[in-house]
């Protein structure tokens, strides 16, 4: 694993990873940082993507794929756990340059790739018009003849492998986990949070503006339960110890999910940057005790940021009591 940041346009290059049998990875290097967004590749008679990656990083994914002899014809499937842009965004773009490539989302999340406006506005009102364009650059819709809708039980037929479909929400609704037949593996998305592999260390992923900590954790539950040989993140790399690293996640969401709770309910006024500065000192605890070392601050909020989750914790729960005091 590399430890390199602020690479620069002329040190991109695509670095690829075997991580399970028939499975490769490839660094989208995104915002110029290792190490924090994968797409994977499934080698054989059907090469496939699981996760497009943004536009902005299109060129490395385009030049992985190329390195592993696979052309403008042969790649046959493009699967993303959801339509986020750091999974999704790349979609169309792909779908253009791969004329054979079906592309694989969730039934929900199918529309966003259709017409990526209202996601591409979201987005923007979360990272901001500059971090917008940095981050992901170009959204180009997918012609809805391309689309393949699935759902919780589904399943995608690879070549000689096939994907099980897991509904798996709490990072957005629109969310699934794929269990891989042929190696076992489980690819996770954002479903147990992100790995940062260069400290060791787990983060939770609870953006505006769906996130469910009840059903987050149920998704990590069920993801426990399919006794997986690896994870496979989008955020970043393999992770082998399946049990230990879904316990972890499960546990960070649910501590950083009862600091806010805590917060709001002595203070239901604070806003975004108080909130963040609770789960800042939380993050720091933690990132000490899996890394031995304090906290890179600048490196470990450089994609899902601190502040992020402040925002998307500070929703759900003003709209669970919300809903609570109208049930009531």
């Amino acid at each position: 694993m590399c430890d390199t940041r602020g690479v620069n346009d002329a040190e991109r290059h695509a670095v690829l990873t075997p991580v399970a049998e028939g499975i490769a990875m490839i660094d989208t290097v995104m915002a110029g940082e290792w190490e924090f967004n994968a797409v994977y590749v499934l080698l054989g008679d059907e090469p496939a993507l699981v996760e497009a990656g943004p536009g902005a990083d299109l060129p490395l994914v385009m030049d992985g794929l190329a390195s592993l002899g696979i052309g403008s014809h042969d790649l046959a499937h493009v699967i993303v756990t959801h339509v986020h842009l750091d999974h999704a965004g790349g979609c169309g773009a792909l779908a253009a340059r791969f004329p054979r490539a079906q592309v694989w989302v969730h039934e929900r999340g199918a529309p966003h790739l259709a017409d990526p406006t209202r996601l591409v506005a979201s987005t923007a009102r979360t990272y901001g018009e500059t971090r917008l364009r940095r981050f992901f650059g170009e959204t180009a819709p997918v012609p809805a003849e391309r689309l393949r809708a699935v759902g919780d039980g589904d399943t995608i037929a690879v070549g000689p492998r096939s994907l099980a479909v897991v509904h798996t929400p709490g990072h957005a609704s629109h969310h699934v986990a794929l269990h891989d037949s042929l190696s076992g593996a489980v690819f996770t998305g954002e479903a147990i949070g992100s790995h940062l592999p260069w400290a060791n260390c787990f983060r939770p992923a609870l953006p505006p503006p769906e996130v469910d900590v009840g059903s987050a954790l149920e998704s990590i539950g069920r993801i426990t339960e399919l006794e997986a040989t690896s994870l496979l993140t989008s955020h970043f790399g393999p992770v082998p110890d399946v049990e230990r690293s879904c316990d972890v996640a499960s546990e960070r969401i649910v501590a950083w999910s009862e600091i806010v709770r805590v917060l709001l309910e002595i203070d239901p006024d604070a806003d975004v940057a108080t909130v963040a500065e609770a789960l800042r000192d939380r993050a720091a605890e933690e990132f000490l005790l899996d890394s031995g070392r304090p906290i890179d601050l600048a490196r470990y909020d450089a994609i899902g940021s601190i502040s992020m989750n402040a925002a998307g914790l500070s929703r759900y729960w003003r709209k669970r009591w919300e809903r609570e005091a109208d049930e009531a």
